[in-house]
């Protein structure tokens, strides 16, 4: 069982290299997917793991990037 999770690794991990507005569109999917009568049972947790990922690394950028505008504001004033 522990390969499984190796081999999901990659694929979990990887929010880092995807640009927000494909992280929120994936979120999207992943939203349509679970709102669907028929949702795989055996697939859903994998799912939600991969949305909390993302939601993370859609935080984080939002986050970065709000420092970002914080600092060009600060340096206009001052």
């Amino acid at each position: 069982m522990s390969d499984a999770k190796e081999s999901k690794s990659p694929r979990t991990n990887d929010a880092d290299r995807i640009s927000y507005v494909s992280a929120v569109a994936e979120l999207e999917t992943i939203l349509a997917e679970l709102e669907r009568d028929n949702v795989d049972v055996d697939h859903l947790a994998e799912r939600v793991e991969r949305a909390a990922v993302l939601i993370a690394h859609c935080r984080s950028r939002i986050s970065d990037a709000q420092l970002q505008i914080e600092r060009v504001v600060a340096d206009l004033d001052g």
